[in-house]
């Protein structure tokens, strides 16, 4: 599978951005999707998860309440709304696929496909 992120750019903080990520290539609801993201300088950190058929998703703490992953295997699509964004939201967000256990979602090593990655600044 391939997949192609887009979605991000400059906002004010207390704004909102929606990512999409299109998979091609393979069978997208066999995958596990999520969201990482990452800024210079730190590693790579889990943003957010959803298993195949959507009924199960993860969060890191901090987004909480104001981030929603979804996808759309109509369209092999994953997304991620975003709201409520402040400063510490600023990085470089990439989609990934893969099949991770149960619990082990947060782990970017289980995953075996990622996109390009797609910029997202939030000023303050």
């Amino acid at each position: 599978v391939q997949l192609q992120a887009s979605g991000g750019g400059l906002v004010q903080a207390g704004g909102s951005l929606r990512l999409s990520c299109v998979a091609s290539g393979g069978t997208f609801t066999s995958y596990t999707m999520a969201w990482f993201r990452q800024v210079p300088g730190k590693e790579r950190e889990f943003v957010s998860s959803i298993r195949r058929n959507g009924g199960f998703t993860r969060y890191r703490d901090s987004v909480k309440g104001r981030f929603t992953i979804s996808r759309d295997n109509a369209k092999n699509t994953v997304y991620l709304q975003m709201n409520s964004l402040d400063a510490e939201d600023t990085g470089v967000y990439f989609c990934a696929a893969g099949r991770p256990a149960t619990a082990s979602e947060w782990f970017d090593y289980m995953y075996t496909t990622w996109g390009q990655g797609t910029q997202v600044t939030v000023s303050s």
